[in-house]
């Protein structure tokens, strides 16, 4: 059984450039690793510590837990939403969909999984500083070449159009972790309103098509009622 190979975390960032700062509002989160990748971790016990570091420190990022203590999650997002367009990653378990949505809708950018992992962080990270240099994707035997625009499937060339191909990118850099409807709106469609006409599941469904994945039991880019989709390598658990 062949499992999720994703592209290595780049090397730990070397000169003078400014590193980019994450405050973790999570009482529980151990992160500390990020920092051999150049980034500073602040950490929050609670909402109203966040909100207190969030406006001395100005971090370039924001990871808050679903169960944040001493305030309203949806609220506290709305409000940081409103003062600053900073990117906000929530942390949500198995058992917080409801929330995990309605923090989306309130204006959180991503949501991952609790626990954090760091392969899944550093990207949105990256991406928020503009710093992801990587012009090749690889989970399990798919590759996807951005500056060639080009999708391999165990070595075969296979074609993908445009939207399907900022789609199956979109899903390959968030390998293992749901991505919402939303979220694919805003990232593939510029849109802040999901598509019309069940638009993402019929570019999804074509998209199976051409990786060969069952369409009714799918194990690459699989359903999340009610969330969204979640990508993971061919035959991986």
């Amino acid at each position: 059984m062949s499992h999720a190979t994703v592209t290595p975390m780049p090397d730990p960032v070397t000169g003078d450039e400014q590193p980019p700062v994450l405050l973790v509002a999570d009482p529980e989160a151990d992160l500390a690793a990020l920092a051999d990748y150049g980034i500073v971790v602040l950490h929050s016990r609670d909402g109203l510590d966040a909100l207190l570091q969030i406006g001395t420190t100005r971090p370039d990022v924001i990871l808050i837990s679903a169960h944040l203590p001493s305030v309203d999650l949806v609220a506290l997002i709305r409000t940081l939403r409103r003062n600053r367009d900073v990117p906000i990653i929530l942390g949500a378990g198995p058992a917080d969909a409801e929330i995990a949505v309605q923090g989306l809708q309130a204006g959180a950018t991503a949501c991952v999984a609790i626990p954090y992992r760091g392969q899944e962080l550093l990207p949105i990270i990256q991406s928020a500083r503009g710093e992801s240099s990587l012009t090749s994707i690889r989970v399990g035997d798919i590759e996807l070449d951005r500056a060639a625009h080009v999708v391999r499937l165990r070595g075969r060339v296979v074609h993908v159009p445009l939207r399907e191909f900022e789609l199956l990118q979109f899903l390959m850099a968030n390998n293992g972790r749901v991505v919402t409807r939303e979220e694919i709106a805003h990232k593939v469609w510029r849109s802040t309103t999901s598509p019309p006409n069940n638009t993402i599941a019929v570019h999804v469904k074509r998209l199976r098509a051409r990786l060969g994945d069952d369409e009714k039991n799918p194990s690459v880019i699989r359903t999340v009622r009610g969330l969204g989709y979640r990508f993971t390598a061919p035959d991986a658990d």
